[in-house]
């Protein structure tokens, strides 16, 4: 078994994409008694070409479902090729690291999660509103994908490039940022004398609620939820 990020031997030699030619299927009327039996004989079994990109995607799909069972903070190049039933080299193909499978992973979090939150910006004007949501989204979303949160609290990528760790430690200076930004607007709107230091404390606090929220889920083996009594723990909060 191998996790290394270079290829490994051979890898531009190897395909499970190739297909023969195929003969053709016989029209209806062709059919007649006896000739069905000789006539599949002769049809190669067809193996259907994946799309462009399509095959990107599943290695993603399959990591990020792999990182959701048991035991697997640390999923190999080896085992991800033999569940999705093809060569390390195949995978190369795709992606030219095993890194570069986690950032996949991790653009897919950063693009949906602050997708949610711009609308969320956009469509709400109550900075205590906003903030509230945009913690909802970013634990409804560790929540329905498991495997994710593992990456985003950095469980799965202890053993990977030190530049996937900063990249996800970006993510929440992202989010904290935005909690800053809501923060403010509610401060401002409630008269406070010094908004912007009561805004960068509460940031900072709910932030790292949210973190310890997700790591609590990924290490109890997805069994505490991430929004457990989230309203609740809100109203403590303000």
């Amino acid at each position: 078994m191998t996790s290394s990020s270079d290829p490994p031997a051979g890898a531009s030699g190897d395909s499970e994409e190739d297909t023969g030619d195929v003969t053709p299927p016989l029209p209806d009327e062709a059919i007649v008694p006896g000739s069905v039996a000789p006539a599949l004989a002769k049809v190669a079994p067809v193996r259907k070409r994946p799309r462009p990109g399509e095959r990107r995607v599943q290695i993603l799909e399959t990591l990020a479902t792999m990182l959701q069972e048991p035991g697997a903070e640390r999923v190999t190049t080896a085992a991800l090729a033999a569940k999705l039933s093809v060569s390390e080299a195949a995978l190369y193909r795709h992606f030219a690291s095993k890194a570069q499978m986690f950032e996949g992973l991790i653009e897919f979090i950063e693009q949906s999660v602050f997708t949610l939150v711009n609308q969320i910006v956009e469509r709400e004007p109550n900075g205590a509103a906003q903030v509230h949501k945009v913690l909802a989204v970013l634990l409804q979303f560790g929540e329905k994908n498991p495997g994710m949160t593992r990456v985003m609290v950095g469980d799965a990528l202890v053993f990977e490039n030190e530049r996937l760790l900063t990249r996800m430690n970006q993510f929440f200076e992202r989010i904290e940022s935005q909690l800053r930004q809501s923060l403010r607007l509610h401060a401002d709107g409630a008269g406070s004398q010094t908004p912007t230091v009561d805004a960068n404390a509460q940031a900072s606090v709910l932030t790292a609620f949210a973190i310890g929220r997700l790591q609590r889920f990924a290490r109890s083996g997805f069994r505490k939820s991430p929004t457990e009594h989230l309203d609740v723990a809100l109203r403590l909060f303000a």
